[in-house]
């Protein structure tokens, strides 16, 4: 019997292939002609915006395709609000503050969770929720904060994890939910409900729906935008072939005079979603009434919050005495807001690369890995 070694480099090979890219390109061109407008496409996720970025996409794309960016990157939507929570809570006696990666870069009022460590806070940054467990076992004395982030993919992490603490009885660990959705932040960038933010004069024609959210709640939560709003949402991969399919499908359906939501990546994504991971979440969370999005203002029931049965692991709720509750406006110069929403792009920004850039960011779409900031510095060099 011979035994073939598959490397993880071959279960993505086929999905970088520049011969499949092009082709697909050739076919984007060719029906693009057809069309009598610019059709612009916003990317949801921030993943994608890097494979759109890193494998130089804008420049296989005829003149009247165009991408604009969107507000799906956990950190990057993170208003400084919640940033000082964090700094706040980090600064506490006895407590150690845990979150995930970037999070700790993101400047607030009093500066980030970097800063607080530097000035003695206990602030670690973890792969999983579920790392909470041993810190906590290992600091019997402290308070273990995790500060929870992300859209519905990781939210089940969460909901596991206080599912352990609560059947294990461990007394020490808490809760700063910082969970959105995307469907809600998707309809009030085409209808917007906030005064302060003018998104009746959108760009917005398509989208490109998140793959790993799609995972988790399913294609079926974008089922709205081809129906009420008029605009397609194809569910893609992230890899630069599916992309480019993804891309396809929706210029085809404008050839074709459709309006229709389709999934390019079936090999993850089906319609329901995963309903054991959507019963763990329904099951600790409920909707917030309205959650602050960084540029984009109050969004009504787009955040989650724990249900009120678990409020003794509320850390909103055990230190409401010390968190702020001051609105904070972003920086004057930073157009991240405008970003967010796909009205502009990172090199509009004034101080975008030169004030701005991944060693001192100012905005949040710079300080993320996802963000489209950060993208633009990055790959920017593969524009045309």
């Amino acid at each position: 019997m011979t035994i073939v070694k598959i490397e993880l480099k071959n279960l993505y090979d086929d999905f970088r292939d520049a011969q499949t890219i092009k082709a697909y390109a050739k076919i984007i061109k060719e029906d693009a002609q057809k069309l009598d407008k610019t059709i612009n496409i916003m990317e949801v996720c921030g993943g994608h915006t890097h494979t759109i970025m890193k494998y130089g996409l804008p420049q296989l794309m005829p003149e009247n395709i165009n991408f604009i960016h969107g507000p799906g990157c956990p950190v990057c939507i993170m208003p400084k609000e919640r940033i000082d929570h964090a700094y706040v809570l980090a600064m506490q006696e006895d407590v150690i503050l845990v979150t995930l990666g970037d999070m700790i870069k993101v400047p607030g009022s009093n500066g980030s969770l970097q800063d607080a460590r530097s000035k003695g806070a206990d602030v670690r940054f973890v792969y999983s929720p579920l790392d909470c467990l041993k810190i906590a076992e290992q600091s019997p004395d402290k308070k273990v904060i995790f500060f929870a982030i992300g859209f519905e993919t990781t939210t089940p992490m969460t909901a596991v994890l206080l599912e352990q603490v609560i059947n294990k009885k461990i007394e020490n660990i808490l809760f700063h939910i910082n969970h959105v959705t995307v469907p809600e932040v998707m309809q009030e960038l085409i209808d917007s409900r906030d005064v302060h933010v003018d998104s009746y004069n959108n760009k917005i024609d398509a989208f490109i729906g998140p793959s790993h959210v799609s995972v988790i709640a399913g294609s079926q939560i974008y089922a709205p935008f081809p129906k009420t709003y008029g605009r397609p949402v194809v569910v893609s991969g992230f890899e630069p072939v599916d992309v480019m399919e993804g891309i396809s499908m929706i210029v085809k359906q404008f050839v074709e005079n459709r309006c229709t939501l389709e999934i390019q990546y079936k090999r993850a994504v089906i319609s329901e979603g995963n309903v054991n991971a959507q019963a763990f979440i329904e099951k600790y969370f409920e909707k917030a009434d309205l959650f602050k999005w960084r540029g984009l203002g109050n969004i009504p029931q787009s955040g989650l919050k724990l249900r009120n049965a678990y409020a003794k692991y509320d850390a909103e709720v055990v230190y409401t005495k010390v968190l702020p509750i001051k609105e904070i406006e972003d920086h004057k110069l930073c157009i991240c807001g405008d970003i967010l929403r796909g009205m502009a792009k990172p090199p509009e920004c004034s101080i975008f690369g030169t004030a701005c850039k991944p060693t001192t960011p100012i905005g949040s779409c710079m300080v993320s890995s996802e963000g489209a900031c950060a993208a633009y510095y990055k790959y920017g060099n593969l524009l045309k």
